[in-house]
Order: C-alpha cells, then structure tokens, then sequence
C-alpha cells in the first residue's frame, strides 16, 4: 500500500486555524453552542480546535463532549467480531442549543446519520451543524454535506485518508492511501 501526503503539519495548523475563526464568525462567544466530537477519531480534531479556541483566541466557556455512536451505526451487526463502545461524555443538555458534531473525514454520510439519531438521547437542539477536517466528496452515500470543512479530497474507490495526530500516532499529517494491486 502506498501513501500521499495530502497536508503537513503546518498545513494542518493552518487549516484548524481557518476553521477555529469559522466558528467563531457564526457562534461569536459560544454562549449557547456546544461542539460534540464523535468517537473515537472526532476527538482528537475537538480536542485541538477547542484547545485553539480557548487559548489563541479567548473563548472563556466552551461546552464540549464526546459521542459514541457505535450501536446506532445501520452496519454495526456486519463485522465478524463483537464491536466495542468507546464512551460517551456529555456533561450538559443539548436541549435548545446549537451543536456542532465534530469529525475527522466525511466518508459516505453513515457516521453523521448515526450520530444525529445518537444526539437524540440527549434532547433536541436548536441547530446542527458538521464540521470535518476531510470531505471525500465523491463517496456519499447520503445527502449530508459539512458546514465547516477543511479540505476536499478526491479519493476513489478503495482509497483512504488517514489522518494522524501526535497524540495518537506520532505526528500530524493527512495521508491518502492506494493499494498496489
């Protein structure tokens, strides 16, 4: 299997930048919004950008949590071993708030899907709106669309985008991978 580098760290910096000031623009102070990352990879791009957030460019209160959605999946009964749940941590109500769901790459769609049925548990929020660091434009399987987005990739049948994190992999960077066959 070969691999592309698609962004750099520096290039991801930036990009987490644009997008921290794209929140900003549409929930000023963040008074009544709250960013949701999905599990297990959602955490690591809500971790930054509320790290971001807080220390570059002031946001006092940030309402942030983490939300599995491995049992709401439409595909989960597939695999042949037993899955396992990551944990959900939602310290607050979503009840009439707006939500940003927070993942690392928009794929076909199924992810968001089983996370707004997920988000349901919790209450109903004022809004929702995705923001993913990767959107593979060209594999949808559903009619869901970011409404922040880092950057587009146009990745085709059995490619993937890998994206890494120092905290869990040892570096940042974004990677497109090929199989040689």
């Amino acid at each position: 299997m070969s691999q592309k580098l698609l962004l750099n760290a520096q290039e991801l910096d930036i990009i987490l930048h644009r997008l921290a000031c794209q929140l900003i623009e549409n929930h000023n102070r963040f008074e009544n919004t709250a960013l949701i990352g999905l599990q297990p990879r959602g955490r690591f791009l809500l971790n930054r950008l509320s790290v971001m957030l807080q220390e570059h460019y002031g946001i006092k209160e940030l309402n942030t949590g983490l939300l599995d959605i491995t049992f709401y999946r439409d595909d989960f009964r597939r695999g042949e071993e037993p899955l396992k749940a990551n944990s959900t941590d939602i310290q607050f109500l979503v009840e009439g708030k707006k939500v940003v769901i927070v993942d690392d790459v928009l794929y076909t769609g199924r992810s968001i899907r089983a996370a707004l049925t997920a988000l349901q548990s919790f209450g109903r929020p004022a809004s929702i709106e995705l923001l993913t660091l990767i959107d593979r434009r060209f594999s949808r399987h559903l009619p869901i669309q970011p409404d922040y987005n880092g950057r587009q990739v146009d990745a085709i049948g059995d490619q993937k985008v890998k994206v890494m994190w120092t905290e869990n992999a040892g570096e940042d960077a974004v990677y497109l991978l090929k199989n040689e066959n």
